[in-house]
């Protein structure tokens, strides 16, 4: 009996890294066993601030959904879609739109913040002021239960809450406010200690091999400090260190004492992260090599995945249209 329904999506911007792996993907292969999960690449969120250049969107589509199944998500426990071809996400965005209040949408946390962050882009447009209305579509078309959010994304959430709060006030009872499912993501900084980013080319991909991985991982920025091998280190401020509590839980407590006690050099240290690493990874690799012969399967994934998606979407618009007497039929 499954506990639940669960949407969330990502945005199809380049090759998923472990930022992105930790910070969503990992926790969406536990819950496809216990919840009605609903995943989907949001391809028309990816135009909100890339919509001047497309030449790489269907290549990056594609590159996702091999990720989503290299990682472990599996057709047979949830479904994997495409937002564009659900054209219902559309029509609930509009019909939203209509009322939401400006205010929300100018109040929304990251907006401001991202037209300082993007000054390079032109992003002053509606749909990316609009992007919380398309968001609250994505969700509440499918009447999800649930959507797995950090802390830092729940005023987002709450909007979404607050959109079917007013369209449920205003004409009758028809979507669930959905609740955070509360996930405590595992934080990897990037090769060069600063966020993991596409944009700061410090990642490492799900898709790089155990030779890529290797030898990023001994380019990796350890202690500035720490010049000769038993000099003490400080592993708080080390990448290397900050990966190792993440792939090397059974021996991160030797390894931060030998660091600082100055008992282990950094390249020693690497090579024990890339072993520590490959073994964790390799198999993803494996998976991915395996799905890349089978492109027909790539392409059956995701339609049965819009076909499923699509059934709950035209039920959903039949009561919203009901429910605003636009159902003129």
């Amino acid at each position: 009996m499954k506990k639940g329904k669960i949407l969330s999506g990502m945005r199809p911007t380049g090759a998923l890294h472990l930022g992105n792996y930790f910070g969503a993907l990992e926790n969406w292969v536990k819950l496809q066993n216990d919840y009605d999960c609903y995943f989907f690449v949001a391809d028309w969120h990816a135009l909100t601030t890339g919509y001047e250049n497309t030449d790489d969107i269907k290549s990056n589509i594609n590159n996702l959904v091999i990720d989503f199944l290299s990682a472990g998500l599996d057709p047979e426990k949830c479904n994997i879609f495409l937002q564009s071809s659900v054209v219902e996400h559309a029509e609930l965005h509009l019909l939203f739109s209509m009322v939401t209040p400006l205010s929300w949408l100018l109040r929304c946390p990251t907006y401001k913040d991202q037209l300082a962050q993007m000054k390079d882009k032109n992003i002053t447009t509606y749909g990316f002021l609009g992007y919380p209305c398309l968001q609250a579509a994505d969700i509440l078309i499918y009447k999800a239960n649930y959507v797995p959010v950090g802390e830092d994304q729940l005023p987002h959430l709450e909007l979404t809450r607050e959109i079917a709060r007013r369209f449920n006030f205003l004409f009758r009872e028809v979507f669930p406010e959905p609740q955070p499912l509360l996930t405590k993501a595992k934080v990897l900084p990037g090769l060069d200690g600063r966020k993991m980013s596409k944009s700061y080319n410090n990642t490492i991909a799900l898709s790089d091999s155990p030779d890529d991985i290797k030898k990023k991982v001994m380019t990796m920025i350890t202690d500035p400090q720490r010049i000769k091998k038993d000099d003490p280190g400080h592993p708080d401020v080390c990448a290397v260190y900050a990966f190792h509590k993440v792939f090397n839980e059974v021996e991160v407590s030797e390894i931060e004492e030998n660091c600082k006690g100055g008992k282990i050099g950094c390249v020693q240290c690497k090579r024990n992260l890339a072993e520590k690493m490959l073994a964790y990874m390799t198999p993803i690799y494996e998976r991915r090599q395996e799905i890349l012969n089978k492109p027909d399967y790539i392409k059956e994934v995701v339609l049965q995945g819009n076909e499923n998606a699509r059934k709950i979407a035209r039920s959903t618009m039949e009561d919203v249209r009901n429910a605003l007497k636009i159902d003129w039929e």
